[in-house]
């Protein structure tokens, strides 16, 4: 049995939810019930018949995964397929959104960085950008699963989702960033799902082996550190594609793809993903690298420079997003620390230790 702890509050999946953990999953699917209508121009209905198209897959792939949402969804006292689709929104916001919404609808705006310090810390932090109408819907979860072998987790997720950004015990951690790219392959692993794959490996190296075997299904950017150092996995439905550390220790991304994917098709989407890349080297070059730590991350990730769409977003003046939560991840010694809201007026923080 999957135990759980999201703020604060235990409760065990497949058993009836507490009630801000349910109030949660429900503000979930209300915000992307109106979300995939308007990027997607998808009706519910055309919404979970995408959705269905990836049991069978993942029947063969992750099977207890399946199970997992079953009893979230028994819980939650919502259909099955719903949930599903919650956990390949994704997929739907950044595959289909190519093929069906405006030209000019914007979302997102995530920035990542991974580092290796020459003294031997490795250090995963993130700004995680969506629209604040989904804040409510965001909360800190931990996760054991007794009698399988597997760490235990902690993670920032949103209401319905199993597997998203965070950190576990084995000191491997992951961070995401959405990539527009048109393609999926359904028979591959959703992003989330993929995710969760990292946050049950015991090493960065096992993550990333267990993520080119599966594939993942749609475009992402997914961070994988541990006390080793960072990988970047450019993912998209054709393949995965490695982006190592720098010379200094370095990875840091956006929402585009930095290396070169033939056969990918990307259109152009956010002008300030280029620009967060290039200021967030540009602020660390200014920085003394020996001398980073919890507090000097959080100042760069404070930073405003190119508002409303810097690095510390803000959903005004036709930026569609904001930011909504900041982690920062001390991989070798087991220890996260997570704001909610704004890094420069956050409303709450905490602080995770294994």
């Amino acid at each position: 049995m999957l135990e759980v702890r999201c703020s604060g509050t235990p409760y065990e999946i497949g058993h009836q939810h507490g009630a801000s953990a349910k109030k949660q999953v429900h503000g979930s699917l209300a915000f992307y019930r109106q979300l995939f209508k308007s990027t997607c121009s998808m009706e519910w209905d055309d919404v979970t018949r995408e959705a269905a198209t990836y049991v069978n897959s993942l029947e063969s792939t992750c099977p207890q995964y399946l199970d997992e949402l079953r009893g979230l969804a028994a819980g939650a006292e919502a259909p099955f397929l719903d949930i599903l689709a919650l956990n390949v929104r994704t997929e739907i916001t950044f595959g289909l959104f190519t093929e069906n919404a405006k030209a000019d609808v914007k979302l997102d705006g995530c920035t990542s960085l991974g580092f290796k310090k020459s003294t031997g810390e490795s250090y995963l932090c993130q700004n995680w950008d969506w629209q604040v109408e989904q804040s409510p819907n965001i909360f800190l979860c931990r996760v054991s699963q007794p009698g399988t072998g597997l760490p235990d987790f902690a993670m920032v997720t949103e209401g319905g989702l199993i597997g998203k950004i965070g950190m576990n015990a084995n000191g491997v951690g992951v961070c995401l960033n959405a990539i527009r790219a048109r393609g999926l392959d359904r028979s591959k692993l959703p992003v989330h799902f993929a995710l969760r794959k990292v946050l049950e490996s015991s090493s960065r190296a096992e993550a990333i082996q267990t993520l080119k075997s599966l594939g993942v299904a749609g475009s992402a950017h997914i961070l994988v550190s541990d006390a080793t150092g960072s990988t970047g996995l450019e993912c998209t439905s054709i393949g995965i594609k490695e982006l190592q550390m720098d010379a200094d220790g370095v990875v840091v991304h956006a929402n585009h793809l930095l290396l070169d994917h033939p056969g990918v098709d990307e259109p152009g989407w956010l002008p300030d993903s280029s620009y967060r890349v290039t200021r967030l080297q540009a602020l660390l070059k200014q920085t003394d690298l020996s001398g980073l730590d919890f507090d000097s991350f959080f100042e760069l990730f404070k930073d405003e420079d190119g508002f409303p769409g810097s690095i510390n977003r803000c959903q005004q003046d036709g930026c569609a997003t904001q930011t909504l939560f900041t982690i920062l991840m001390n991989l070798a010694a087991k220890r996260a620390l997570i704001t909610f809201g704004r890094p420069s007026a956050f409303t709450d923080r905490v602080e995770v230790v294994f």
